[in-house]
């Protein structure tokens, strides 16, 4: 319990194992400011050391793709390589090695490795609303907004709004601004033609 490292958010100063998980507010022993710190119990819990897997004993046992002298346990849901112990990362229920785990969080393969998302709805709805403050950006937006709505329709939507409303408004918008860009155009065209014909 020393080790734990609870502050004071106001002063931070280090409190002590005491303070902690407490009904009742209690006073900082620093600064007086009434505190009640609620934790997880994984605060309390201690690391446990990861396994190191068997030894492979017969010749013709599967083995580790990084450990030869290990043997494998599951294969890698990724790239099929035989994993031990050690080197098997279990993520969302799936098995990956390590270089794979590292290959899909830099090329965002693994959605669960994701800790940010482009909102490609939002975009495309700004890209179809902003503009109309000024009408003749829409010549320009309309096209962009209908383009990025369709392109990326399928990709990872957002946790806190993930129905395709935003995407469906954005089309809705742009298409309606690119029928009327038409409308415009044919309409000058026939009036120019009718001046000059």
């Amino acid at each position: 319990m020393a080790s734990l490292a609870v502050q004071c958010p106001r002063c931070r100063m280090l409190l002590s194992a005491g303070a902690i998980n407490q009904a009742d507010l209690i006073p900082c022993p620093a600064c007086n400011s009434p505190l009640q710190i609620e934790t997880f119990p994984a605060l309390f819990r201690k690391n446990l050391p990861g396994e190191l897997g068997a030894a492979a004993v017969m010749d013709d046992e599967s083995t580790c793709f990084n450990h030869p002298t290990r043997q494998a346990v599951i294969p890698c849901q990724n790239c099929g390589r035989f994993l031990c112990a050690l080197c098997d990362c279990e993520l969302g229920g799936e098995h990956f090695c390590p270089s794979c785990l590292e290959t899909g969080r830099t090329t965002r393969k693994i959605k669960s490795l994701e800790n940010e998302r482009t909102l490609f709805d939002s975009i495309a709805l700004t890209l179809a609303i902003v503009p109309m403050i000024t009408i003749y950006f829409t010549l320009i937006t309309a096209p962009m907004s209908l383009y990025v709505a369709l392109r990326n329709w399928n990709a990872p939507r957002s946790i806190v709004h993930p129905s395709r409303a935003r995407y469906i408004l954005a089309i809705v918008i742009a298409s309606f601004q690119i029928v009327g860009w038409v409308s415009i155009v044919f309409f000058l065209y026939s009036l120019y033609q009718r001046r000059n014909g």
